[in-house]
C-alpha cells in the first residue's frame, strides 16, 4: 500500500527485539580466549586415539586416502570431469562400486535404514546420536547415471549439508513427503533420541517461497513506516496506529476499533509487531490489501487465490511430516536455505512450533529451526523468535550453523544491487555465532528447561567456548538443552571426545543410493580441500592413529 525501502525494514527488524544483556556477553567473551577455553574444557580435541580409536585399520586407511585426495587441488577442481569420464570408460557399476568403498563409505552412513545400522550402533557405543538426512539430490538422473553435476561447487557449505531441490510438480512434492516420512520412520527404528532433517524447498515451489518471503518483508516495511521516529522499538501507540492505518486503508471507525482491540486484547495501549505480523499473514493478506487507498509494494505482492491454495498445500505437507515425527518420537530439523526463501521458511516453522512445540502438549521442542550466523540479522531473528515463543507459549528449538550459501548470497546481492546480507568478515561471523550461542544458553539458564540449542559447528573454538559457558552456568554435559553436531566423516576429533565426556553429541548422517548422493559427496571433497589447512587437521590425526595402531 505504501512505498517502502529496505532500510526501513532493517530499522523495524533492529528495533523489534527482546532485551539482551550484551555487556555480560561481551565481558564473558573477553574473559575467555582460546587458551582459557582449552584449559577449562575437559575434552582433548587433539587426541588421535580418542578421535579415531574406534575405527578399524581398513577404515583408517580409507579415511587417509580420502583426505589425501582432498588435498590435491587439481583432482578436486576437476572432480566433476573425472567422475563423468569414469562413468563413460568404466561404466556406472564399477564407478559406483569404487565410490561406495571410498568417499561414500567415509561421508555417508549407508544406502538405507538397514545399511545404516552398523554405523549408528558404532556411534551409539561412543555416546553419539544420529541425525538422518536423505541426501539424494539428483531426482532426474537418466538411465546412464551420468546426470549433470555442473554448478554444485558454487555453494560449498561451512558445516551443514546444502542442497536445492528443483521444483517439477505438486505430485513431485507429494513424493518428497513420502521420502521424508521414510526418513522419520528410519530414525524411529534405529534410535530413540535421533533427529530427521528436511528442506522446505522439497515441499513446494521455491518461486512461491520467494514470493511469500517478499510479502513478509513488505509487512515489516509497513510496520516500520507506521513507527514514529525515535519511538519504542517494535511498538506503536494505539493512536499512532489508527492514524497511520487510516492514511493507507479504507476503514470505518467501528472496523478500526475492532481491529485495534484484536491487536491489543489486553488494553496495553500499544500495538506490537508480533500481533501485526500475525494479522497480515500471506494467507489473509488479500483481506486487507483490497482496502488499500493506492497500489504500493504490499498490494503488488498480494497472492492470488491459486497461490494461497499452493501455500496451504505446502504448509499441509509440513504439518503431515511434523505429525508423523511427533507420533514416532522423532524431532525435525528444518534446514536453512537461500535468504530469498528464509522469511517464508521461518514463517512456516513458527506455524509448526506453535502447534507441535506447545508447552501444554510437550515438555521439549519437536521442531527446530536453523539460523545461519553469517547473516547480519541473525541475533535479531533469534530474539524475535524467543519473544514469539513466550507470546504463544511454545518451546524454541534452534540449530545454529555458520552458513551454507555464502557465495550465492554475495553474487545475488551484487547482481541485484542491494546490501549484502552476509557479514563482511569471517571474524564477524565467528563473533555472531558465539554471541547467539551464549544468548540462547543464558536464556535457558534463566528460564529453565524448554529452549534447546544445537551447536552445529566444526569450529573448535566455538565448541570450547560453549563447553566453558556450560560449566560456568552449571549446565551438566547431559543437560537436555544443549547439543553438539558435526557431519559424519568430518571432525571426529570434536565429536568423539565430547561424547566420551558425556555431552549430547550428534552426527549428521546422509544416506541414499550412491549415484543419488554424488553431488553431496563432491561437495564434501571440495569442503575438505579448503579446511585441511587447520592447525590440527583430520589427516594428521588419522595418520597418528594408524601409526599407533601398527607400531603400538
Amino acid at each position: 500500500c505504501i512505498t517502502s525501502s529496505t532500510s526501513s525494514a532493517k530499522a523495524a527488524a533492529s528495533h523489534i527485539v527482546v532485551d539482551i544483556d550484551r555487556d555480560a556477553i561481551n565481558k564473558n567473551q573477553d574473559q575467555n580466549d582460546v587458551h582459557d577455553n582449552a584449559m577449562h574444557s575437559s575434552c582433548n580435541f587433539s587426541d588421535a586415539l580418542s578421535a579415531h580409536g574406534s575405527k578399524s585399520t581398513f577404515e583408517l586407511m580409507t579415511a587417509i586416502g580420502v583426505f589425501s585426495s582432498c588435498r590435491l587441488p587439481f583432482l578436486i577442481q576437476n572432480a566433476e570431469y573425472f567422475l563423468g569420464l569414469s562413468y563413460k570408460i568404466l561404466g556406472p557399476s564399477i564407478t559406483n562400486a569404487v565410490m561406495k568403498h571410498t568417499f561414500f563409505r567415509h561421508f555417508c552412513a549407508g544406502e538405507d535404514r538397514h545399511d545404516m545400522k552398523p554405523v549408528i550402533e558404532m556411534l551409539r557405543k561412543n555416546n553419539i546420536g544420529p541425525i538422518l538426512d536423505y541426501a539424494a539430490e539428483n531426482d532426474s538422473a537418466d538411465s546412464s547415471e551420468t546426470a549433470d553435476l555442473h554448478g554444485i561447487f558454487s555453494q560449498p557449505p561451512f558445516n551443514q549439508p546444502a542442497r536445492v531441490y528443483d521444483y517439477k510438480s505438486e505430485e513431485e512434492c507429494d513424493r518428497h513427503v513420502s521420502i521424508f516420512q521414510e526418513c522419520i520412520h528410519s530414525v524411529h527404528d534405529v534410535s530413540p533420541v535421533g533427529f530427521a532433517a528436511l528442506k522446505v524447498t522439497a515441499l513446494g515451489n521455491p518461486e512461491l517461497l520467494e514470493r511469500m518471503s517478499t510479502m513478509i518483508v513488505e509487512v515489516k516495511n509497513l510496520f516500520a513506516k507506521f513507527q514514529p521516529e525515535g519511538g519504542p522499538g517494535g511498538l506503536i501507540s494505539r493512536e499512532q496506529f489508527a492514524q497511520c492505518y487510516q492514511q493507507h486503508f479504507h476503514v470505518d471507525e467501528n472496523q478500526l476499533t475492532e481491529l485495534i482491540e484484536s491487536l491489543d486484547p489486553n488494553n496495553t495501549g500499544v500495538v506490537d509487531f508480533i500481533s501485526f505480523a500475525a494479522m497480515l499473514t500471506p494467507y489473509n493478506l488479500p483481506n486487507f490489501t483490497f482496502k488499500c487507498k493506492s497500489i504500493g509494494p504490499l498490494a503488488r505482492v498480494t497472492p492470488s487465490s491459486d497461490e494461497i491454495d499452493l501455500m496451504k498445500r505446502m504448509s499441509e505437507r509440513l504439518h503431515t511430516l511434523a505429525t508423523d515425527a511427533a507420533l514416532n518420537g522423532t524431532r525435525l530439523l528444518i534446514d536453512a536455505e537461500h535468504q530469498k526463501y528464509q522469511p517464508a521458511i521461518d514463517n512456516l516453522v513458527v506455524e509448526l512450533q506453535k502447534k507441535f512445540n506447545a508447552k501444554d502438549k510437550t515438555d521439549r521442542p519437536i521442531i527446530f529451526n536453523t539460523y545461519q550466523c553469517y547473516l547480519k540479522d541473525t541475533i535479531e531473528r533469534v530474539e524475535m523468535d524467543i519473544k514469539r515463543s513466550e507470546r504463544y507459549s511454545f518451546h524454541l528449538g534452534a540449530k545454529l550453523v555458520r552458513g551454507a550459501y555464502m557465495e550465492h548470497e554475495r553474487e545475488r546481492s551484487n547482481k541485484l544491487k542491494y546490501p549484502c546480507p552476509i557479514h563482511d568478515t569471517a571474524e564477524d561471523t565467528h563473533q555472531c555465532y558465539d554471541e547467539v550461542v551464549e544468548y540462547l544458553m543464558r536464556y535457558r539458564w534463566q528460564h529453565g528447561p524448554g529452549t534447546e540449542i544445537m551447536i552445529a559447528t566444526h569450529n573448535q573454538t566455538s565448541i570450547e567456548k560453549a563447553v566453558v559457558l556450560m560449566n560456568q552456568l552449571g549446565l551438566p554435559p547431559r543437560d537436555q538443552s544443549v547439543y553438539f553436531a558435526q557431519l559424519f566423516g568430518m571432525r571426529d576429533n570434536l565429536s568423539f571426545p565430547l561424547g566420551s565426556q558425556g555431552y549430547n553429541v550428534f552426527k549428521y548422517l546422509p544416506y541414499g543410493k550412491v549415484e543419488e548422493v554424488m553431488p553431496y559427496l563432491l561437495r564434501r571433497a571440495v569442503e575438505n580441500g579448503t579446511v585441511l589447512g587447520d592447525t590440527v587437521s583430520e589427516l594428521d590425526l588419522l595418520k597418528e592413529a594408524l601409526y599407533k595402531r601398527v607400531f603400538g
